[in-house]
């Protein structure tokens, strides 16, 4: 049964039935649906527009079907529309000629629009809820790893820092995220039920009762504006899309330290793959996929952005167009979230190994610079000492720490016995980052 159709003579095309229908995608969207309706006729009743009876008779029917699909008594499919028609027409098909009133003083853009905002928001909570699981995860792996490694700028050592340091970063990064979303939320936490489908109805309804009983902030202010807003799902698309780049960049550091070029850290075989030809390989393909799939949740951004850009007010069928490109995305947030959780919480990290790298990188040569400085040297001349003496230890293969004093003195006669501890490590890391994590 279609929810249109009497002003037409001709049947649809199937081709276009086939190219209009989005039940395929749109049927996740089924307990909201149900929900949405059974608030709606709730205040058809309070409203004294439908029966005491007519409500209950209506409620049961719908807590039966929804009770049915999670059962799985009764599959999402067939030859509907959409995820509303299939509910309408299970419920006529289950209590009869009463079920037709449920629609009274809605449209399916307002109804849409209702099931979307409320699983965009339970959605949002849930990417929130894994977002501070990698959060507690991280602090985990930065308290049992803070060991010295190199910072870099431009992909070459630059300066000492601790792991826990460097990983610390992607938790900040992960906290601003979560209060983008958060934000969103907020945004978004408004109640479109009773704009119909452009300018609201003659009837008597009553949108704050709807607004209380499916948790919403407030009703929207804008009938118009209400079922044509997707900007909630640009905002969620947008969130998705730093938090992928996040992701990518932490994967890319994963797979770069993994490298034995590296050899900072172990991903667990849990987390790898190997190679059909090279029985040595062992590759970082769930940090790669990640990587990789970022792309995919900008071009869902772009899509949505594109889809919106001309459209007039109010409803347009291109507004279709958000739900697959929202749904794509949110699932792989969530799966990329929880990919980069087992990955850091079985990762293992080489102390030895980024120790080495500390020593090899003369990463305590801006500190050396500063001590010169202390002892009265301009900044600009001490960088060229520290510069020349960095040459002469390449030259001679040994680090800055590792040189005499009477080799530092050919460089400048302000060096005395107490450089070796300015430029100690642990000295550094003391003056600089640990005051930060205190």
């Amino acid at each position: 049964m279609k929810l249109w159709g009497g002003r037409f003579k001709k049947a649809e095309n199937k081709l276009m039935e086939d190219f209009n229908s989005s039940l395929s995608f749109d049927k996740i969207l089924y307990r909201e649906d149900i929900e949405g309706s059974i608030a709606h006729v709730k205040m058809l009743a309070k409203s004294n527009i439908l029966t005491e009876e007519e409500c209950e008779s209506i409620q049961n029917g719908l807590k039966s079907i929804l009770s049915d699909v999670e059962s799985g008594k009764i599959s999402i499919d067939g030859d509907y529309e959409d995820i509303h028609s299939f509910v309408e027409t299970n419920l006529i098909e289950r209590i009869g000629n009463v079920g037709k009133k449920l629609h009274t003083a809605r449209s399916r853009n307002d109804q849409v629009a209702l099931d979307l905002r409320l699983y965009a928001k339970k959605k949002a909570y849930e990417v929130i809820d894994n977002i501070e699981i990698l959060q507690n995860t991280i602090i985990k792996l930065a308290e049992k790893n803070n060991f010295i490694m190199p910072g870099y700028t431009h992909l070459q050592r630059a300066q000492v820092v601790t792991f826990k340091h460097h990983i610390m970063a992607y938790h900040n990064m992960l906290l601003r995220d979560k209060k983008r979303i958060m934000n969103a939320i907020e945004i978004l936490d408004e109640n479109p039920l009773g704009c119909c489908a452009l300018a609201g109805t003659t009837y008597d309804i009553d949108r704050n009762f709807t607004t209380k009983e499916l948790g919403f902030k407030k009703p929207v202010d804008n009938f118009l504006d209400g079922v044509s807003d997707r900007d909630y799902i640009i905002e969620l698309l947008s969130c998705f899309s730093i938090i992928m780049m996040h992701l990518s960049r932490l994967s890319e550091e994963l797979i770069l330290w993994s490298t034995k070029e590296f050899d900072f850290i172990q991903i667990d075989d849990e987390f790898s793959t190997g190679s059909s030809i090279m029985p040595q390989k062992k590759n970082p393909d769930a940090a790669e996929l990640i990587r990789g799939k970022t792309g995919r949740v900008y071009g869902s951004l772009i899509a949505l952005l594109t889809v919106m850009k001309g459209i007039p007010l109010a409803y347009n069928k291109d507004m279709q167009e958000d739900k697959e490109q929202f749904f794509n995305s949110l699932d792989t947030v969530l799966s990329c979230l929880k990919i980069m959780n087992g990955m850091l919480s079985t990762l293992k990290v080489k102390e030895k190994n980024t120790f080495k790298a500390v020593k090899h990188g003369f990463l305590n040569a801006t500190e050396a610079a500063d001590y010169l400085v202390n002892k009265g040297m301009p900044f600009r001349d001490a960088h060229k000492v520290i510069g020349e003496i960095v040459l002469y230890c390449e030259q001679n293969t040994k680090s800055i720490e590792d040189l005499s004093l009477e080799e530092l003195k050919k460089f400048s006669t302000l060096f005395k016995e107490d450089v070796y501890s300015f430029i100690d490590y642990e000295n550094t890391l003391s003056r600089g980052i640990k005051k930060e994590l205190k």
